[in-house]
């Protein structure tokens, strides 16, 4: 996972965490459901970027493996 990756999936997880936050304080439901969404996007950008770093792993492994031969 690059570093850019990481920290746009962070910074959406805590966005949202504060727009909860703010929405518990303020008694603003729409708000809360906002942040929770958000929280939700840099929870799934995470796991799609460590998805994609596990293919790549394996790739490599595999064409380690290849030359190998």
């Amino acid at each position: 996972m690059s570093l850019d990756d990481k920290l746009d999936a962070a910074k959406d997880q805590l966005s949202g965490k504060a727009k909860q936050a703010e929405g518990k304080l303020t008694h603003d439901k729409t708000r809360q459901a906002q942040g929770k969404a958000q929280e939700g996007r840099g929870k799934v950008k995470e796991k799609l970027e460590e998805a994609k770093d596990a293919v790549k792993d394996k790739v490599d492994e595999l064409s380690r493996k290849h030359d190998d031969k």
